[in-house]
């Protein structure tokens, strides 16, 4: 009988301890500042029922994955958390606003993997809902430019548009200008041709969208965000900006960060009438969400993570069989403490096997006790980058270990 395929489907992924410690070193960053900003955690189902995400996504719709359950009933994997979110805040009616959430699920989409791209993939989404002031999107920015600074990033420019603009084009023609980034305006003029625009419709939509300039809603953006102390060289109109999602209303934004060649790390923007489509009536909403692997891709390549991947400082060996109640005793006491401990599990291997144990894990500390240690009521602290070692009280080892 044939061994079954070990590997993973396409476009998902294995996160092993190395790469799992550095998501969690950023989600925990974004975490901080997100609850700074008064976003509360939000958890919803990964299966909706299909008619709930279907209709909101335009040409993208056709990512969805969808399928029947064994009920008959059909269900699709979650596409992303703004349309679940319209569908919590319809639910729950008694829901205090404006309200004001994070939340961190993954997401899944039948499209081509490449780089920056996957099928199942972590999103980071914040949103106001209740509230119509301006003040409202210019926070949601302020809260992704923070967020980034407190990752490390310096260098990132935040587009932003005013989706009213273009009220006057279909829905075909603004999908078709959402790509003019990734494949130009000759790409772009080709599209619009390719769904159903003739060569002169095609480059009148252009020029017009060159020619487009800031709006009155825009201008009073920049200036709440003025006020709340976003810095000015941070954020620019862009005409060109359109974002394909058929359920934006209002202010458009997306991130890039400099030398990040994938793309944006990020958009969003005001979606006053999805909700609706879920209640009786229309509440505002704005909202943002992070690409996680995207913005995990550019902090490894701005070398923002962190160098170890273990998130043990010590581990405590056994010296010999005998000594096993010892060498409890005293991982006990360091976890006490506080300190992330391990203790090598197998008291007959032999200590060299054991540190090169903790040096593969990339553990920076093992404590050694013998029977000489034992005598002095000391502990010998192994220091396994500098490959160095002393002899300290287990209050002295505390200390060190306090980084």
């Amino acid at each position: 009988m044939a061994k079954p395929d070990v590997s993973t489907p396409k476009g998902f992924r294995d996160f092993l301890p190395l790469a799992a410690a550095g998501r969690a070193f950023l989600l925990e960053k974004i975490k901080k500042v997100l609850e700074k900003y008064g976003f509360e955690p939000l958890e919803t189902p990964a299966i909706e029922y299909a008619q709930t995400l279907k209709g909101k996504y335009g040409d993208e719709e056709k990512l969805i994955y969808e399928f029947e359950d064994r009920g008959g009933r059909q269900v699709a994997l979650r596409y992303d958390q703004t349309v679940p979110l319209a569908r919590v805040v319809a639910q729950y009616q008694d829901l205090p606003m404006p309200f004001k959430r994070y939340q961190i699920q993954p997401v899944w989409r039948a499209e081509n993997p490449q780089k920056g791209r996957f099928r199942e993939f972590l999103q980071i989404d914040f949103d106001t809902v209740g509230e119509k002031s301006l003040i409202a999107d210019a926070e949601i920015i302020a809260a992704a430019c923070a967020c980034l600074k407190e990752i490390g990033f310096k260098n990132f420019n935040v587009k932003v548009n005013d989706r009213s603009v273009f009220k006057e084009l279909p829905q075909t023609a603004i999908s078709a200008i959402d790509k003019i980034k990734k494949i130009g305006e000759d790409g772009v003029f080709v599209e619009l041709q390719n769904k159903g625009f003739k060569p002169g419709e095609a480059r009148k939509i252009l020029d017009q969208i060159r020619q487009n300039t800031s709006t009155a809603l825009i201008d009073k953006l920049f200036k709440n965000l003025e006020n709340l102390g976003v810095q000015k060289d941070l954020y620019a109109f862009d005409p060109t900006l359109a974002r394909g999602l058929d359920y934006y209303t209002g202010a458009i934004f997306e991130i890039e960060i400099d030398g990040y060649t994938a793309g944006s790390i990020g958009g969003g923007g005001r979606y006053d009438d999805l909700i609706g489509v879920f209640s009786n009536n229309n509440i505002p909403a704005v909202g943002f969400s992070f690409g996680f692997d995207r913005l995990m891709e550019a902090a490894k390549e701005a070398n923002l993570l962190p160098e170890t991947g273990s998130s043990t400082k010590v581990l405590v060996t056994i010296f010999n069989e005998n000594l096993t109640k010892d060498s409890l005793a005293l991982t006990t006491s360091l976890r006490d403490a506080g300190v992330n401990t391990q203790v090598y599990l197998d008291p007959e291997a032999k200590l060299d096997k054991q540190l090169k144990y903790a040096d593969n894990k990339q553990i920076p500390y093992a404590a050694i006790l013998g029977p000489e240690e034992l005598k002095e009521a000391k502990i010998t602290l192994k220091d396994l980058d500098k490959q160095s070692q002393e002899k300290l009280t287990l209050t002295e080892v505390l200390k060190k270990l306090a980084f």
